[in-house]
């Protein structure tokens, strides 16, 4: 039996405020002081992309809190239009947020640019960061299948706009939130179900609902000024180490300065509703994000997650693979519907959970917006070679699995789980009693 107990507080920083906080400090003016920044691949190529398109940046280690070592970002800039035209196609490696995000920034500059990304993330979808910026009169090419290279000829006289979210999506959200700051006027932009909301906190946009839906006002042409921010450790990190002390009989661990954004943090009510044994402590305010203590035991079972509310499903995107492993070897049962989104991120995440549960004996069915895991037919006594799809979720939500349980499990292509969390098996091996 395997047991896991201690401190964590060394998760990695939170991979979306990352990328917001840089991009909102290469659009301020002045300078921009962002503490414990992520290491991760893709928040490193949110940086790349900005020194590439003219943003004078530098990032160093510093002493932070618990006698640890942080990264600290220094970004300075003149205000919205500070980007220069790179000289070679802007390279985002995996990070689909540093794509669709930038692309908004991108469509307000007055020159031409490329933004390209590795073989996973070059087949992903990108029609919809095109079409609103299309309407607000920026020149956007894609390749014929609707996927990047996201060629942009900006325009400095973008027109406002009022759009409307076809589909959540924090991301396309944003970008055109970063466009329309540099518009001329006011632009508002319409969800039918409320995502993730950092880039509207951290630029203090104003919110409110009407009929039924959730509209965000920008105004266009007003300047940014530069301030300050912390970036607290990742709720979505902090799942993969919520999942090992459920799974793990007679574990107890303390998650430290945790983001608790009631848009990120929706995995903990779901996992508490069903039985699980947690605890938030210490909740504080920090820039405007909520902050706490996690405490996780193995103290009762769980019940089978069944994920089908639109807004839940919004909420917890990046939760749902470790939570549907979790569900399944916790009680043989997981379901999930209007989750089609899961099939557009690194990998169609939908098939990559299936066909991997399947290997390990459970019986699953998929369909175009989810899926359903029946029960477990067989443990299979041997190794089970688990295809990581090159997605780091993936690849982390069975290493929990087999950590946990003590399932021999063979994961491809391990190294993946750098893009989010580089000291991902260095923090279990020191939990681990």
């Amino acid at each position: 039996m395997r047991v896991f107990k201690g401190e964590v507080t060394a998760l990695p920083p939170d991979k979306s405020i990352s990328h917001r906080a840089a991009l909102i400090g290469a659009l301020s003016e002045g300078t921009t002081e962002i503490m414990n920044f992520s290491a991760g691949f893709d928040n490193q190529s949110t940086l790349s992309v900005l020194k590439s398109a003219g943003i004078t940046l530098r990032q160093e280690e510093v002493d932070g809190a618990y006698g640890r070592r942080i990264r600290r970002v220094v970004i300075e800039s003149a205000g919205l239009w500070s980007f220069q035209p790179p000289p070679a196609p802007l390279m985002c490696n995996n990070s689909g947020s540093t794509m669709r995000m930038f692309a908004g920034i991108l469509a307000a500059q007055p020159f031409a640019s490329e933004l390209i990304g590795d073989s996973s993330l070059m087949k992903r979808p990108m029609k919809r960061v095109a079409d609103p910026l299309r309407q607000m009169g920026a020149c956007v090419e894609l390749s014929p299948s609707g996927t990047a290279p996201i060629c942009i000829k900006g325009d400095k006289e973008l027109k406002a706009i009022n759009y409307r979210l076809p589909v959540p999506s924090a991301q396309v959200k944003s970008l055109v939130a970063f466009a329309a700051l540099h518009a001329d006027g006011e632009s508002r932009i319409f969800e039918p179900v409320r995502s993730r909301d950092h880039t509207e906190v951290m630029l203090g946009l104003e919110s409110f609902e009407q009929d039924g839906e959730r509209v965000i006002v920008v105004p266009g042409r007003k300047g940014v000024a530069a301030k300050p921010f912390y970036i607290p450790a990742d709720p979505s990190a902090a799942c993969f180490i919520v999942a090992l002390g459920l799974l793990a009989h007679g574990s107890e661990i303390m998650i430290r300065d945790v983001c608790l954004n009631p848009t990120r943090a929706a995995f903990l009510d779901i996992l508490i509703e069903a039985g699980g044994a947690l605890t938030i402590e210490n909740q504080r305010v920090i820039g405007g994000e909520t902050i706490g203590d996690i405490l996780v035991q193995n103290h009762s079972s769980l019940e089978p997650l069944v994920i089908s509310d639109h807004q839940a499903v919004a909420f917890i995107i990046d939760e749902i693979p470790m939570l549907a492993v979790l569900s399944a070897f916790a009680t043989g049962r997981f379901e999930l519907h209007n989750a089609a989104e899961l099939r557009t991120k690194e990998s169609d995440r939908i098939d990559a959970l299936v066909v991997n549960l399947q290997r390990l004996g459970f019986d699953c069915e998929q369909y175009p917006d989810g899926f359903v895991v029946k029960g477990r037919r067989i443990t299979p006594s041997g190794t089970v070679v688990i295809d990581s799809f090159d997605d780091h979720r993936i690849a982390m939500s069975f290493a929990i699995a087999g950590k946990a349980t003590g399932c021999p499990i063979d994961i491809s292509d391990i190294d993946v789980v750098g893009v989010s969390f580089p000291n991902f098996f260095d923090l279990l091996d020191s939990l681990q009693v």
